[in-house]
């Protein structure tokens, strides 16, 4: 790839806080050399797990996935500044990677992955259970019928259980969650608090990290709709990202000041 990225539009992460009635953001430009640095250094490796010695690394780590039917991915790199003054680096790939939420070296979800797999895992099974069930039923079967809103409400409650684990934080170490983010009085969308910036400013506000530049950008094969192509920066999603952006970003530059309050 050549050293020089392509840039679509703005770059930069933004969204509107509902608490205070303000919109927040937070430049590119202290964190686009480090994400720079992070391209080179993950189309060197072919992999994303760096910090693993080679002869170990995971097979599913490998940057070929991003070229697959999967398609390409998000990637975002966070500068802070720790209390003690140093400048930390964190990093992040949207949603999954090869079906992990986690891996070594990067920022995982924002939400605690051991008590996600209680509320999702035996779930799954039995939607999975009902999916198979449903196949083996002739289309016009009242039972079919009966088995296709059995799943769909049970696929629906689980999505509810899971996105009241996402439980965002803010720089004035308030929490909320999607839904009083959001206010939505219908579901959340699907995907929303996954990509990258909802994690790394998760990681910054629960470790003590004061946030001075948050880049991203992406690899592999374009996406679907051509929006999204191999080594161009973006900024932080208009749809999912920017109205749970600004509550995240609120506190930054100024944690000593709660929303409502005037200087």
């Amino acid at each position: 790839m050549k050293e020089k990225k392509k840039q679509r539009g703005r770059t930069g992460t933004v969204g509107f806080c509902q608490s205070c009635g303000q919109e927040h953001s937070l430049p590119a430009a202290q964190a686009q050399e480090a994400a720079f640095q992070l391209i080179k250094n993950l189309e060197r490796s072919n992999r994303i797990d760096l910090s693993i010695p080679a002869l170990q690394a995971n097979p599913r780590c490998s940057l070929d996935y991003l070229w697959g039917p999967a398609r390409g991915k998000m990637f975002g790199v966070l500068v802070g500044q720790a209390p003690n003054g140093e400048q930390v680096h964190l990093r992040a790939f949207s949603g999954q990677y090869n079906g992990l939420w986690q891996v070594p070296g990067w920022v995982g979800p924002v939400f605690d992955l051991n008590t996600f797999h209680q509320v999702h895992d035996q779930e799954e099974r039995e939607i999975k259970k009902l999916t198979h069930e449903i196949a083996e039923l002739p289309a016009d079967a009242q039972e079919r019928q009966e088995l296709l809103q059995a799943r769909k409400k049970k696929s629906q409650q689980l999505m509810r259980e899971i996105h009241n684990l996402y439980q965002l934080c803010n720089f004035h170490g308030q929490r909320a969650s999607l839904q009083e983010i959001l206010g939505l009085k219908k579901g959340v969308p699907t995907g929303t608090g996954d990509c990258c910036a909802p994690k790394l400013l998760q990681h910054a506000a629960l470790h003590g990290l004061t946030p001075l530049g948050l880049s991203e950008f992406y690899l592999g094969k374009e996406n679907a709709s051509g929006a999204r192509q191999h080594g161009c920066f973006y900024p932080s999603c208009q749809t999912k990202c920017y109205p749970i952006l600004g509550f995240m970003l609120c506190g930054v530059g100024h944690p000593e000041k709660t929303p409502g309050e005037t200087r």
